[in-house]
């Protein structure tokens, strides 16, 4: 788990509803209104989440596309910036996303609850989508030897 300054409420709101679904978080901050550079914290969260130190992440800033961006330069990371419900369910059964984002100053705190639960419940259905994951993960390993 880790945010950004503008992002610090909402963390506390996402880390509250990870426990009551039972999970225990690592939250790497930051923690004040001090403002920080959200590049720092998403390759926190999104470099243990690639070793296998954490199943998966959470990252929220104000927007969330900072931290999506950041966060999916780690390869072995699919970061996936959520607005509702639908699409945390779908990120993670269709596209097997292994590391949610938020914007903290975009989505309230009822919404940020209902996506959270939605996303930690929902499950890769594999299948075709398997296929395509192969494809992203194939992108990663080509790097920048590849040109268009």
């Amino acid at each position: 788990m880790g945010c950004d300054h503008a992002a610090v409420a909402a963390k506390g709101v996402v880390v509250d509803e990870l426990r009551a679904c039972g999970f225990d978080v690592v939250d790497v901050g930051a923690d004040g209104a001090v403002a920080v550079d959200y590049p720092d914290y998403a390759q926190k969260v999104a470099r243990a989440v690639a070793a296998g130190e954490a199943p998966w992440g959470v990252l929220l800033c104000g927007s969330g596309i900072g931290m999506s961006i950041a966060a999916n330069k780690i390869a072995g990371v699919r970061a996936a910036l959520v607005h509702d419900v639908t699409g945390a369910e779908l990120s993670r059964r269709h596209n097997d996303a292994n590391v949610l984002v938020l914007g903290g100053g975009m989505v309230g705190d009822r919404l940020i609850r209902e996506i959270v639960r939605t996303w930690v419940k929902s499950e890769f259905e594999g299948g075709r989508h398997s296929r395509r994951i192969d494809k992203i993960r194939a992108l990663e390993s080509a790097g920048d030897k590849e040109q268009p």
